[in-house]
């Protein structure tokens, strides 16, 4: 499995690292991955996913996962991610037609 958040599509970078001598090596410089749990309200279910810590924050300040995956770009999300949106978008229409059919 690549070190890529499922969310952001965040990689590892490369760098050098530099001594006090001004010697350079190489080294990488790999994001902050969480092995999380997070829950779509809308769906009803937990979902595991590997996001970075940045990510999460984020989750957490648009309102959960289903807000975020709303915004998000799909060129940033893996498959499984861009699966979850649209089972997302489907319920969030399903249920705006079905208040329009109770009202």
């Amino acid at each position: 499995m690549t070190r890529k958040c499922e969310l952001t599509g965040k990689l590892p970078l490369s760098g050098n690292n530099k001594s006090h001598a001004e010697n350079k090596t190489r080294r990488k410089f790999r994001p902050n991955l969480c092995d999380v749990t997070l829950i779509s309200d809308l769906l009803g279910q937990s979902y595991r996913l590997r996001v970075s810590a940045h990510a999460l924050k984020t989750v957490e300040h648009r309102g959960g996962l289903d807000a975020f995956l709303a915004k998000a770009r799909d060129e940033e999300l893996s498959e499984r991610c861009l699966k979850l949106k649209r089972n997302i978008s489907k319920a969030r229409k399903a249920a705006a037609t079905a208040t329009e059919k109770a009202a």
